[in-house]
């Protein structure tokens, strides 16, 4: 099948004051196609990497999502605000005093206390969905929203810098985090300012990671969209650093896409799913059957004329 539409994935470094779904809007203009989504919302107030899915790479983003992600925080300790960050004002303040007592080593053991494998709940105005509906419209709303704690793994989390602006009403703390699916950094900021009784909320937040996709790799949205737009992370290539792959024939390729099963010793262990790729092309996510057939689960149209 021939398609001119774009197909693959881009990487962008989202600008400040844009939703992720501001960032999709201007990506369909840019490349001039319907079919595109992003792999995980960032908040209007964080930059940085925003993985994008175009066309048929769309059908990716479903494992983009679920990787781990880096970022760079900057968690103000002093003050509290509904949103968990700098996108409302602070309308919980600590005491001069509980601020005062704050030392670099009671940061430091707040944050050893909030690494590894915790349970965090996740900010009230955030995107999860409660009985159909986003958090944040509930909240808005004039609801009382309680969500429930989730487990969620937080690998490094690491301070970089520590400033002490005791007399205005403030600590700020620069950080660095790599944690798994589902974190938000905003509710560590707002745990590590409660451990410590003074309140907390980010004030800066960059995503630096997604998975194997990295600043590096990022582009930046020009104001013109007219100007030329630039080629995309093939499907191929960003099947192969999600999951196992497996090359087969052409025949084999056409036979996968018929939805047929084909037998290979090339694969990994039963119940696996692997990135079968043809040349340069990707032809379909399978999973791995008895006795190392592959069965199509997601199948990509390509010409194999």
């Amino acid at each position: 099948m021939n398609d001119s539409a774009p197909q693959g994935v881009l990487v962008c470094d989202k600008p400040q004051g844009l939703t992720s779904h501001g960032v999709v809007s201007r990506i369909r203009r840019w490349y001039g196609t319907r079919k595109v989504g992003h792999a995980g919302t960032l908040d209007p107030m964080a930059t940085g990497v925003l993985v994008l899915g175009l066309g048929r790479g769309t059908k990716l983003l479903g494992y983009i999502t679920g990787v781990s992600k880096t970022y760079l925080a900057t968690i103000r300790l002093g003050s509290a605000t509904p949103t968990d960050d700098a996108d409302s004002e602070p309308d919980l303040f600590a005491e001069p005093a509980a601020l005062a007592a704050v030392t670099g080593e009671s940061i430091a053991q707040g944050v050893l206390a909030l690494t590894g494998s915790i349970d965090q709940v996740p900010s009230a105005v955030s995107a999860i969905k409660v009985n159909g509906q986003r958090s944040y419209a509930r909240v808005r709303a004039g609801e009382d929203v309680e969500l429930k704690a989730r487990r969620v793994e937080i690998s490094n989390f690491t301070i970089l810098d520590t400033r002490f602006s005791v007399a205005e009403g403030h600590i700020d703390v620069d950080v660095e985090v790599d944690c798994s699916s589902g974190t938000y950094v905003r509710a560590l900021a707002r745990d590590l300012g409660t451990s410590l009784g003074v309140h907390g909320h980010l004030t800066a937040l960059r995503r630096t990671r997604v998975g194997a996709f990295d600043l590096d790799q990022a582009v930046t949205i020009p104001e013109d969209l007219d100007t030329g737009a630039p080629a995309l992370i093939s499907l191929a290539e960003v099947a192969q650093t999600l999951l196992p792959t497996v090359h087969v024939d052409s025949e084999e390729a056409k036979a996968l896409m018929q939805g047929k099963r084909v037998s290979t010793d090339r694969s990994p262990e039963q119940g696996s799913e692997v990135a079968v790729v043809s040349g340069d092309e990707l032809v379909s996510i399978a999973e791995v059957r008895a006795g190392g057939v592959l069965k199509s689960q997601t199948a990509f149209a390509i010409d194999l004329a």
